[in-house]
């Protein structure tokens, strides 16, 4: 049913773009991606059990390079069986904000797939090339598990080089079963499944007498199995096992889906630093050791070439020269750090550190001596003082230098901190958060720009609202606490351009 209506909407929408232009030719120019806004879209996603949907923004680099691409897959896709529907909506557009809000959109471009519906909701985690694109899509439009019968089967199937999640059964009916089968498609998005009736038809793998899910891995033991088929404890199990023991980031692509599943995960992360070219074989078997030794310990390992990773270091705000270096970062911002650490020191270290014997590394850029502008520059080291210990009303910004938000916000406060500069209670300031740690216990600072504003009395409120002069003026009028004495003047009220789709975060 669901191809008949789709082939329809597309023989309809061909037609009317032919009658529109008065040439056929015009209508092979029709572009293959989908165009949904907020008036159109619901209707649209009810009617399909499989769609996949791009938030951009017009002046997002990375949507612009992925444009051409996701056309392309577009074009292939509309003709396989049944048709992969590709869509976008511009989440730029003020009157599709509350629509990407919905769908959770941070950073651009965000690709979700929507099934049954839309009642289904998963992230694209593909690749951003057409070939790719189509390739993985097609994956994703079938069935969650695969059956494997032969060993041919298992051959085309499984890619030693990734992970793969196996289900062996003595039937394809009960319980485990269809346990596995929900589960199968609900992480479908992140790893590849199948399913079989004999074990030994999966390589590097021993028969089982029950039913086993088996997760085939490129790294550590091999494969690993479980015979507990409650949902989240099989959940559970995948999450643990598909991180190897020590993750690499290096130039190696293999790598790249374990970094992403290390800095998702929520244990505390440690991370060593070398240089592979000439401490690899010093550093890796000693860091290992000590990673199986405490990885049951809410440790997650990590072991990165230098070369690879500056941009880490410029993260951290650190220097090459200190490397081999070791950063154990807590979910909560912390950081500890050992420079210059020697292979016979990292047992060690890492036990001080659990032990509670390593303090925390903050990071602070130096306490401007002239702070003169409109707009005060605040960093770690001046926190406590020009923020919490002032007595004054402080509207804070948290910003990225790289940030186009934070530009575009820039000239604003610059108006709201002139409008205020007769008010000796009222200090607009800002943050540099790539340089300066931010205290995670105090701010939740997940994107750029992030606003904060503490009251002279202590009240602490995350800014919300519009990224206008008026708006921010009237938010601070409303809860700053006027001290008794003060004889400060009014702000003055200006029209200023606002900032669209200013809850959007930039892409880090």
């Amino acid at each position: 049913m669901e191809r008949r209506v789709w082939s329809s909407f597309v023989m309809i929408s061909l037609a009317l773009a032919t009658v529109l232009s008065g040439s056929p030719a015009a209508a092979e120019e029709v572009e293959k991606v989908l165009t949904l806004d907020h008036s159109n879209f619901s209707d649209t996603v009810s009617k399909l059990s499989f769609i996949v949907v791009e938030f951009y923004a017009p002046w997002c680099g990375h949507c612009k390079a992925l444009a051409p691409e996701y056309e392309k897959a577009a074009s292939i896709l509309s003709s396989h069986e049944p048709p992969v529907v590709l869509a976008k909506v511009d989440a730029n557009d003020e009157a599709n904000r509350e629509l990407a809000n919905e769908y959770q959109v941070q950073g651009f471009p965000t690709i979700k797939i929507l099934r049954n519906g839309g009642k289904i909701i998963h992230e694209y985690k593909g690749p951003r090339e057409a070939d790719g694109i189509v390739d993985y899509l097609k994956k994703q439009v079938g069935p969650a598990s695969a059956e494997i019968k032969s060993a041919e089967d298992a051959a085309s199937l499984i890619d030693e080089k990734k992970i793969f999640i196996v289900g062996v059964f003595p039937k394809f009916s009960g319980e485990e079963f269809e346990n596995f089968t929900a589960l199968a498609e609900k992480l479908r998005s992140d790893y590849d499944f199948g399913h079989t009736l004999d074990a030994k038809l999966i390589p590097r793998g021993e028969s089982v007498s029950k039913p086993t899910l088996r997760l085939l891995k490129p790294f550590d033991e091999v494969f690993v199995d479980s015979e507990d088929f409650e949902i989240s404890a099989l959940e559970k199990f995948i999450e643990e096992s598909a991180i190897p023991t020590v993750t690499v980031w290096d130039s190696d692509p293999i790598n790249h889906p374990y970094l992403n599943k290390f800095f998702q995960g929520p244990s505390d992360k440690a991370m060593l630093f070398v240089n592979f070219s000439k401490d690899y074989d010093a550093f890796r078997q000693k860091y290992k050791d000590v990673a199986s030794l405490y990885k049951e310990k809410g440790i997650s390992f990590l072991f990165g070439d230098v070369d690879s990773t500056q941009n880490a270091f410029q993260y951290f705000g650190l220097e090459i020269e200190q490397a081999p270096l070791l950063i154990i970062q807590k979910d909560n911002g912390e950081k500890y750090l050992k420079a210059n650490i020697e292979p016979d020191q990292i047992a060690s270290w890492v036990k001080e550190y659990l032990d509670g014997l390593v303090k925390p590394h903050i990071r602070s850029e130096p306490i401007p001596e002239v702070n003169n502008e409109p707009v005060k520059v605040v960093v770690r080291d001046s926190l406590q003082d020009f923020v919490f210990n002032s007595g004054k009303n402080v509207l804070l910004e948290f910003y990225a230098p790289w940030c186009g938000h934070c530009k575009r916000l820039a000239p604003i406060l610059d108006e709201v901190a002139i409008s205020f500069e007769n008010d000796p209670d009222v200090i607009i300031a800002k943050f540099d958060a790539t340089a300066n740690d931010v205290p995670r216990d105090t701010f939740d600072v997940q994107g750029f720009p992030t606003v904060y504003f503490r009251s002279a009395s202590g009240n602490l409120l995350r800014y919300d609202g519009d990224r206008t002069k008026e708006d921010i003026i009237s938010f601070i009028q409303k809860n700053q606490d006027k001290p008794a004495q003060s004889t400060s003047t009014k702000p003055e009220s200006a029209k200023s351009e606002s900032i669209n789709a200013d809850t959007l975060k930039d892409e880090l």
